[in-house]
């Protein structure tokens, strides 16, 4: 595997040259390091030779060694090539988390085929158009009607040849196997009486083999994932994933935490798999690290807050509205988080006020970091030990960053001055799937522009300002929301904060918030306005503040300002 990272040669200078962050680099992490890319197989297979009577999966009462994943991803790629698995043939997963996920994951990578992860939310008609684009020919589903209609009505699309299909209750521990197909029997779906079952391979006959599959012929630079993502157009598009994208993204994030695993290591998976943050920080990060995963298929607080105390993971990757949600519990003082070592924060800007609060809760380190999909995702972290205020860190060993000019990006910005943020790495993709003009118009050079406005200190720390899309243009003037997102989080009262632009007759665009009070507090919107006055200019005040008991989120519990824009123009 691909952790052992070893200098590589530089020609920067010692003070960094036009690498800021060499000055303050963490002195146990070496920057300019060497990563040996691998398959993403191996990662599985040196996890079992490492860590075999170790946890891998803890899911609803059952576990399951790494042993055991092991032997069955190897049974999913010998019984996916007799289905005419190959390479680069592409496999949808649209699943929940669960064990399952994992071992088709690796099943599918190991018989030389690519992942494509689809969001079980989707909408029929997005994953159709996500199915056709992708040339998804598979897809691993679980017998739960909430996934099953969606992938049997793709089966009467004809969009895909076929569903394998596994089946939910046998995931779970005897007793509450027998209780769920006797209780929740209206949750299955009839798999054996769909239309489309001539079409359709249970994933028991898939996995009844010896596990001896063909090794594929392929190297690290195979696409190993479409990683279907908006980007900045709004348009879905498949980031190609490679597997030495994947490979060393994990390996750059080892290297950055630089500390050897601890049998105790668990992982909180409350994140979905099928999104790329949770697909390396807790997947495949914590399968190289040996760590125990503990898989929740859905967030739900109260559990979630319970397991925590039950299981007592060391590591929790999440969304900032998952710490929040967490922080804001009325009762969240009676439950246990001490086990959490350190959290990583990703997916979207982390409130100060909120990870201030969520580390005096827990006392552990809220580190916040930074990345993409087409990034595979990780390109930025802070010190484990030593996060910087409001910042989202330093680049990865082996990433550079640069800020280039909105109006030009072949310029460069001088230290301090906004612009695109624009990165360059071995975990950047290799371009978008069957688009080539969005691929180049994406890239300067070596560096992916991000879509992401931000600014780098001194040290080389990068500040996220607001997102290209996201900015709002008033009368010719810039204006950032996460500037005004952020003010109105200093507000006591204040639980959450979405700003997107409207419509105005005159400036052109006006900023709008949309707002959640903490619960039992009580504000109007001329108190917010009147606490923003000293600190924002008067072109940057909202224009309008509307309340609400919620707000819309992402299926990864980012708040939604898609939604909001939409909501708000119609």
């Amino acid at each position: 595997m691909a952790s052992d990272a070893k200098p590589a040669s530089s020609d920067q200078a010692p003070d960094g040259g036009n690498h800021p962050w060499l000055k303050g680099y963490p002195p146990d992490v070496t920057w300019n390091s060497d990563f040996t890319p691998s398959l993403m197989g191996a990662l599985l297979d040196d996890a079992v030779a490492a860590f075999g009577d170790r946890p891998c999966t803890y899911f609803m009462g059952r576990r399951l060694s790494y042993r055991e994943i092991g032997a069955l991803s190897d049974h999913a790629a010998k019984g996916l090539q007799a289905l005419g698995m190959g390479e680069g043939i592409k496999v949808g997963l649209l699943l929940p988390n669960s064990p399952t996920f994992v071992i088709f994951y690796f099943g599918v990578l190991k018989a030389g085929g690519t992942i494509v992860n689809f969001n079980p939310l989707y909408s029929l008609d997005e994953i159709e158009f996500q199915i056709r684009d992708s040339d998804t020919k598979f897809m691993v589903t679980l017998d739960l009607k909430v996934t099953f209609d969606k992938v049997e009505a793709m089966l009467e699309r004809g969009a895909i040849e076929k569903a394998i299909v596994a089946d939910f209750a046998p995931l779970l521990p005897p007793l509450k196997s027998a209780g769920f197909k006797l209780m929740r029997r209206a949750a299955l779906a009839k798999v054996g009486a769909s239309p489309m079952k001539h079409r359709i391979v249970r994933a028991n006959d898939v996995l009844d083999n010896d596990g001896n599959y063909d090794r594929p012929v392929i190297t690290p630079d195979a696409i190993a994932v479409l990683q279907y993502t908006g980007g900045t157009t709004g348009t879905p598009k498949g980031a190609m994933l490679t597997h030495a994208n994947i490979s060393i993204n994990i390996a750059q994030v080892k290297a950055w935490q630089n500390r050897p695993p601890k049998q105790t290591d668990r992982v909180l998976g409350v994140l979905p798999l099928f999104h790329v943050f949770a697909m390396t920080t807790v997947m495949n990060y914590g399968i190289g690290s040996g760590m125990e995963m503990i898989l929740l298929p859905k967030f739900e607080l109260i559990e979630t807050l319970k397991l925590i105390g039950k299981l007592r993971p060391t590591m929790m990757p999440g969304v900032p509205t998952l710490f929040n949600a967490m922080l804001r519990h009325p009762t969240i003082k009676t439950f246990d988080l001490s086990s959490l070592d350190y959290c990583f924060s990703g997916g979207a800007a982390l409130p100060i006020e909120v990870r201030h609060g969520f580390e005096a809760l827990a006392d552990c380190n809220v580190v916040e970091g930074y990345g993409l999909s087409e990034t595979a995702p990780v390109a930025t972290c802070n010190p484990l030990d030593s996060p910087r205020e409001g910042s989202i860190g330093l680049p990865l060993p082996a990433t550079e960053i640069t800020i280039r000019s909105l109006e030009d990006p072949a310029k460069e910005m001088v230290r301090g001055e906004p612009g695109e943020i624009c990165i360059a790495g071995p975990q950047v993709m290799t371009g978008y799937w069957k688009n080539p003009a969005e691929t180049e118009s994406t890239f300067v050079g070596r560096f992916f522009r991000t879509g992401d406005v931000g600014y780098m200190d001194e040290e080389g720390y990068v500040f996220i300002v607001d997102r290209i899309k996201d900015m709002i243009i008033a009368s010719g003037f810039n204006i950032y929301p996460r500037r005004i997102e952020d003010a109105l989080y200093e507000h006591d009262a204040v639980a959450e904060v979405c700003v997107v632009g409207i419509p105005d007759a005159y400036r052109g665009e006006a900023p709008k918030a949309y707002v959640r009070l903490k619960e039992g507090a009580s504000a109007t919107a001329a108190d917010l306005i009147a606490f923003l006055r000293p600190k924002l200019s008067k072109l940057e005040l909202p224009a309008a503040i509307e309340f609400r008991d919620e707000l819309p989120k992402t299926m990864i519990g980012k708040l939604s300002k898609k939604e909001l824009r939409t909501q708000a123009t119609t």
